[in-house]
């Protein structure tokens, strides 16, 4: 295209006169050192818009273009080309613990490229021609069986899975096969906000289950009365509470007894520093009713929207007779280079690569708010991409946030967590790394200990 853009500025502009003749495709192949089939393909496209014409034996001859075309009226002004407004100014901001973003450096941008390559050279016009399996394509559902099987235990089949576009787009579609069969979903509070106002537009009544250190009270959610509930077992958000292995098993037991159904949001199950990964729910009793929910995004870039659901037989019979007609919510070349990315020994290696990243920098966190703050609490460490920081009395959340913000750092409120506020002692903030250097993290940390008074 950038041949073809080229000439086709060079003709408009006057550079190439009407009846010159352009180079040979060979010759100018040869000039630019690119393949002939680059060149032809861009002297067809000249040739199609009318820029030049091809005559047996003379090759190609640039045609006249109306001046109509080239130049506006007199007296009036060309119209101008729209400009996209700058990016918004970052406020004096040093430090940004922005949660849910990743390091630029960490996606592996030429191996994208190779892959997007090879997904066009494999994928067909008629691939492009219909919307696509509203679950997926099925050869990328049967890696994402094979990553799960050897990453979580998770054992599946491809006609299980169902492809999303983000874990919100995963939740919508869930609510809306779940909701002829139940009226009530449990959520842990505090929880993923998104998870309870997507339930409840769905037209949920969702039901708050409070959180302990070692996960969701199940406890409690068997006093809720719920027969569904929502849990982040491996890295709880946002207290980054772990659900133990004792508590994974005495959920199973809630659902075998109440008959009810597990939505286990794997979330961060991938990020798990100095400790091996707890089993996920739905690897400790494969048939039990577990619905799981995982992200490809998460591990890549949040702008990539590509989530799933592995659901249980007869879920997955439901979803079939539900969404039969559905299109496909991930565009299809984006699913081809999913599918080769994970078919590759590339992705094991990148996995390997963002973890130790992300472990490094965890640690130079904890380090650094541990020797300027020794007098705040952390909570939620070892795991993902965030943790929760709470001061010592007096300071609250409302005072932490705009003193850090006078130091030109930026750290979040929790208080939107919870449902239930008055179960929040209302003195914590969250604090993100994941888009950080090292010397980022230090310089924020420092000037949070001038913000707070550490030491």
């Amino acid at each position: 295209m950038q041949i073809y853009r080229q000439i086709r500025d060079q003709i408009t502009a006057g550079q190439l006169p009407p009846g010159q003749r352009l180079p040979s495709t060979r010759s100018l192949s040869a000039e630019l050192a690119v393949g002939r089939n680059t060149v032809e393909s861009a002297y067809a496209q000249l040739a199609v818009e009318g820029y030049v014409a091809s005559r047996p034996g003379s090759g190609h001859i640039v045609q006249k273009i109306p001046q109509l075309a080239l130049a506006p009226r007199p007296g009036t002004a060309p119209k101008a080309r729209p400009v996209p407004p700058p990016p918004p100014a970052a406020d004096g901001l040093l430090c940004d613990f922005q949660y849910g973003h990743l390091d630029a450096r960490d996606f592996p941008l030429n191996l994208w490229r190779r892959l997007t390559a090879q997904a066009l050279a494999e994928l067909s016009p008629e691939d492009f021609s219909v919307y696509g399996s509203g679950k997926g394509d099925y050869s990328l559902r049967w890696e994402i069986c094979q990553y799960l099987r050897r990453a979580r235990g998770v054992q599946c089949a491809p006609d299980q899975v169902m492809l999303c576009a983000g874990t919100t787009c995963a939740l919508g579609f869930l609510g809306q096969l779940l909701l002829p069969l139940h009226r009530h979903v449990a959520v842990e509070d505090p929880g993923y906000p998104n998870a309870r106002d997507t339930f409840s537009k769905c037209g949920f009544a969702v039901l708050p289950v409070p959180v302990e250190k070692d996960g969701l009270d199940v406890a409690a959610l068997y006093s809720s009365g719920a027969r569904v509930v929502y849990t982040t077992p491996s890295h709880q958000f946002p207290t980054g509470a772990v659900m133990s292995i004792q508590k994974r098993r005495r959920l199973l037991h809630w659902a075998r007894q109440t008959g009810g159904l597990i939505i286990e949001d794997d979330y961060d199950s991938e990020f798990r520093y100095h400790t091996r990964p707890v089993p996920s729910i739905a690897s400790i009793q494969p048939d039990a009713q577990v619905i799981y929910m995982g992200t490809l995004s998460k591990i890549l870039s949040p702008g990539l929207r590509a989530s799933y659901l592995v659901l249980p037989p007869a879920l997955a019979a439901r979803y079939e007779q539900q969404f039969d007609d559905h299109p496909a919510s991930v565009p299809i070349i984006e699913q081809k280079v999913l599918q080769l990315f994970l078919g590759s020994e590339q992705w094991e290696a990148h996995l390997r690569r963002a973890c130790t990243a992300n472990r490094k920098k965890h640690d130079l966190l904890i380090q650094c708010l541990k020797e300027a703050l020794p007098h705040f609490t952390i909570h939620g460490e070892n795991a993902g991409l965030h943790i929760l920081l709470q001061a010592p009395p007096p300071l609250g959340e409302n005072t932490l946030i705009s003193r850090a913000r006078e130091q030109g750092v930026r750290v979040y409120p929790v208080s939107r967590y919870w449902m239930n506020r008055q179960r929040y002692s209302g003195d914590m903030v969250l604090l993100g790394f994941g888009s950080l250097t090292e010397q980022q993290i230090r310089q924020g940390v420092a000037r949070l200990a001038q913000a707070w008074g550490g030491q």
